[in-house]
């Protein structure tokens, strides 16, 4: 029996990256998926390849809240129920110095990585509600927690989805609602490699770099992410709300042990001063 048998769920930005894997996990361990994404030609390609009583593909674009409603709507009108939203689409967003940022771009930055979490969340909110039970898995980051992993607009929407999860969690416990965050690190996808539209095969030139970049010696894979939001989406994690998961191999944590000063590699005995 798979962890998610009979549970329904919308996975934004579904059809590439760690939401198809996210997708592919789901399917595998039993649940019906509505594959909610802007890539059209991916995302069909993919509910063909599940099967129509596994998956099917909504075009959504996370900012028009009129789309994103329409792909919760489905699943729920298409299985009669909603069990999980994870609100995952994202991008890498405006890049630069803070006083070259155009207003306009900023904007954009946060309707798609947090305007699109907060859809996502109100229009998954009532269902859930009626039903008491659910689980919304937000995707975060580690650059929401730390600085300097990323560009400031894309750190503050980070910060900015991992305290909503946190707040909107206090609201919906008392009806046996979940939400939680997770805050991936380097991961090889094509969002982390500005790839998204082209082919993943780009993705390998960033994983050598990944790889050295934490304590565990290789590149986080969007599997890593997908068997934590399978977890969240599933009857084990029942009493977990209003956190933040961190799955980066250990680099928030700091200097990996390579990178650490070489005194500090060495055991010197301590010496006790003793009077003479």
């Amino acid at each position: 029996m798979g962890e998610l048998n009979g549970k329904v769920a919308v996975i934004t930005g579904g059809a590439s990256g760690i939401g198809e894997r996210s997708v592919r996990l789901f399917v595998e361990e039993g649940a019906r998926v509505v594959i909610a994404d802007m890539q059209e030609e991916r995302g069909q390609a993919l509910a063909a390849e599940l099967g129509a009583d596994s998956a099917v593909f909504a075009r959504v674009e996370v900012r028009d809240e009129a789309q994103v409603k329409a792909a919760v709507d489905l699943a729920a009108s298409r299985w009669g129920r909603l069990d999980c939203i994870f609100n995952n689409a994202g991008f890498g967003g405006v890049l630069g110095p803070i006083a070259e940022i155009p207003v306009d771009e900023f904007d954009m930055t946060f309707d798609v990585l947090v305007r699109g979490v907060f859809l996502g969340i109100k229009h998954a909110a009532p269902i859930m509600m009626r039903q008491k039970s659910g689980s919304i898995i937000n995707t975060g980051s580690i650059a929401g927690l730390k600085a300097g992993y990323s560009p400031h607009p894309y750190a503050a929407a980070k910060a900015a989805v991992i305290h909503m999860s946190k707040s909107v969690a206090m609201e919906m416990g008392e009806h046996n609602v979940r939400v939680n965050a997770i805050c991936p690190g380097f991961i090889a996808t094509p969002l982390a490699a500005n790839t998204v539209g082209r082919s993943d095969a780009l993705i390998d030139r960033v994983k050598p770099a990944f790889a050295k970049a934490q304590a565990i010696p290789r590149a986080g894979e969007p599997d890593d992410i997908a068997q934590m939001a399978c977890w969240l989406a599933g009857d084990r994690s029942t009493f977990v709300t209003g956190q933040h998961f961190v799955i980066d191999g250990g680099v928030s944590c700091g200097l990996k042990w390579a990178d650490q000063p070489e005194f500090q590699k060495s055991y010197h005995p301590i010496k006790v001063y003793r009077p003479e």
